[in-house]
């Protein structure tokens, strides 16, 4: 390697595999430490530009007794090395789908015990799979007499690796001289800002004193009784205004006002220790109210951008939601088109001018000319 690349290193699985089915290969700029190897697996530390996570490489056996060992190899390297906690990627061919579309033949539509235990395994490491484009399938039998394709390869992350790549995603290419797609994992991707962000109403402002004074004046200011949909919807819009506000001058940036007024309490709770005085009592009481309610509205708007609607008892678990808004956000975020060529656009500017002409062509056709010798 260091003859035909002087700037890459490289390290496999051979001390476990002497076929060396795994091979890891990175440039000098990219610090690789590795922590486990087995013949299914290859497990490392990467440090990136000063961020670390931690990658296993799997190749995962045709066997399903051992690929059950590699699922519970996996969940002991977890334990071993607390990865729950570290940002962990794990990728490659694994040999096993997880749910019955992941197979291009209609007859197998059940689960099988092999997928269930896979799904059961990922469950308990707490990985799913990232953000991706390309095929779905992304490996085929090259039988023309019974052609089959499946999904066999796989790029899984945990929690941590998306809240330190929020935007991260990976690509499933064509498979060009092998029979499984490679995948490329892009964790530095930069999703462009957009313009102004559209109205949204969260739930929890109707919990404010002044909400219904707030939206009675607006829509007084706004003259007379909607009597058709186009009065109707000026009012409307007139109301967005006022509501803004509303939430900018005392729900803006919740989750700093809860640390806050948290922090405001506990050096309050300290001077009433040292202290004690019915000030300084009933200013504890005031900040406790006070901090009790902005977690309450906290956790409303973290459950409404993470759109978890099956919790129906809130319990403060901010935590969970505002995990669940960082998975979401991921997947909803825009990062190529690609056009009925199967040409993919990634530029920003070319993909606001495509997503400007598609919705024209939708909204906006342009007129027919009809002239006097059509209509007679």
């Amino acid at each position: 390697m260091s003859q035909v690349c002087q700037d890459w290193s490289f390290t496999s699985n051979h001390a476990s595999d002497e076929d060396d089915r795994i091979i890891l290969i990175w440039k000098h700029l990219v610090v690789v430490q590795v922590l486990n190897q087995s013949r299914q697996s290859l497990t490392c530390e990467v440090t990136l530009s000063s961020k670390k996570f931690i990658y296993t490489a799997v190749y995962a056996s045709n066997h399903a007794e051992d690929r059950t060992n590699l699922w519970i190899e996996l969940l002991n390297l977890q334990t071993v090395h607390s990865l729950s906690s570290l940002p962990w990627l794990v990728g490659g061919d694994f040999n096993q789908i997880i749910h019955p579309a992941e197979h291009s033949n209609p007859a197998v539509n059940s689960f099988s015990p092999a997928m269930l235990e896979l799904r059961d395994c990922l469950l308990q490491l707490g990985l799913f799979d990232l953000r991706y484009q390309g095929s779905v399938n992304t490996w085929i039998n090259n039988r023309p007499a019974e052609p089959i394709a499946k999904k066999l390869d796989r790029v899984l992350v945990n929690q941590s690796l998306i809240s330190c790549y929020q935007n991260s995603f990976a690509t499933f290419l064509p498979p060009d001289f092998s029979d499984h797609c490679p995948s490329l994992v892009n964790l530095a991707y930069k999703i462009p800002q957009a313009g102004n962000k559209p109205f949204k109403f969260f739930n929890f402002l109707t919990t404010h004193p002044n909400f219904c004074q707030t939206v009675e004046n607006a829509w007084i200011q706004t003259g007379s009784y909607a009597s058709n949909l186009t009065t109707l919807c000026w009012k409307l819009k007139s109301l967005k205004r006022p509501i803004k506000s509303l939430n900018r001058e005392n729900f803006s940036n919740i989750q700093e006002r809860v640390i806050l007024t948290n922090q405001l309490l506990q050096s309050v709770q300290v001077q009433a220790l040292q202290t004690p005085s019915l000030i300084l009592f009933q200013k504890e009481r005031d900040l406790h109210k006070k901090w009790l309610f902005l977690r309450t509205i906290e956790e409303a708007f973290l459950r409404q951008k993470s759109r978890i609607n099956w919790l129906k008892e809130g319990d403060q678990t901010t935590t969970f939601f505002y995990r669940m808004c960082q998975v979401r956000m991921s997947y909803n975020g825009i990062r190529s088109f690609t056009l009925p060529s199967g040409l993919v656009i990634s530029d920003p500017l070319d993909m606001s001018l495509l997503a400007v002409a598609h919705f024209k062509g939708i909204l906006a056709p342009t007129e027919v000319q009809v002239s006097s010798a059509t209509l007679h």
